[in-house]
């Protein structure tokens, strides 16, 4: 099966939802693999388990998804450790196999993506008890009531999401997050402005027809929008032995910075 079968009709960024789920499986079956998702390994073999799905990405930018996915999870694991039994809600899911990487047997999962994204997903991973699909754009805030009525401690994750989007699109989503759920968390990946430029030319977004947008130089900007910055972890934080040579760029602060991970408290 090649990419134009497995997403005959999506377009733009919900194009790329079979870039994360390819980074994943083929993570997966490495014997030094950093991140372990046998769900992904089976619904990349189902749909035909082509690099095509890719979209031509090199080996060491889907190395920094991995990483990126690592990070998350590791957000999330600490927020449920914290609340046993609470909520997260993954913005932008696609084909996110999280609820199975960290499935303890309590924990709830909600995953909003566009109508036509989460119909395929529906295909492929089926909504269960605890694992819930929301299809809808993550700009009509009806979603919001969904979350508010489960009445659980609750994180946002928005991964691979967020830089395709102005600040002036994401921000009324985000007041009202903070507004509705004061005691919520929110993570989301996030690029330097000048970097977002540098990758006009990546072949994800020329093949997605897509590019970033993000015009964020500090993430203590949003905290004027009520929230709070806990903790932003970068690519460059510690050693990575996998990224090789690509790990010199923690040397030319522009690059060691150019993007990273922003784990934020809804409220001050």
């Amino acid at each position: 099966m090649n990419i134009n079968t497995a997403v005959p009709a999506l377009q733009g960024v919900a194009r790329t939802l079979l870039v994360p789920l390819a980074c994943r499986a083929i993570e997966s079956v490495r014997p030094d693999a950093i991140l372990h998702d046998p769900r992904s390994v089976e619904l990349y073999n189902a749909l035909g388990g082509s690099r095509d799905f890719l979209l031509g990405m090199a080996e060491h930018d889907r190395l920094f998804i991995v990483m990126r996915m690592r990070q998350f999870d590791a957000f999330a694991r600490a927020f449920l450790a914290r609340h046993p039994g609470g909520l997260v809600v993954d913005i932008g899911c696609g084909l996110d196999t999280r609820f199975h990487r960290l499935d303890d047997g309590m924990f709830t999962w909600l995953g909003l993506d566009l109508p036509e994204v989460i119909g395929l997903r529906r295909q492929w991973l089926p909504d269960s008890d605890r694992c819930k699909s929301i299809a809808q754009s993550m700009f009509d805030l009806e979603w919001l009531d969904e979350v508010q009525q489960l009445n659980k401690p609750v994180i946002f994750l928005a991964e691979g999401v967020f830089p395709y989007f102005s600040t002036h699109e994401v921000r009324p989503m985000l007041m009202a997050m903070a507004e509705r759920f004061p005691a919520g968390e929110l993570v989301f990946d996030a690029m330097n402005p000048f970097v977002l430029q540098l990758h006009k030319s990546s072949s994800v977004l020329r093949r997605s027809a897509t590019r970033g947008r993000w015009d964020a130089k500090d993430p203590a900007e949003l905290e004027a929008w009520g929230l709070r910055l806990m903790e932003r972890w970068g690519y460059f934080d510690k050693p990575e032995p996998r990224l090789g040579s690509a790990s010199l760029m923690r040397f030319l602060p522009l690059l060691a910075n150019m993007a990273y991970v922003l784990h934020y408290r809804l409220s001050r």
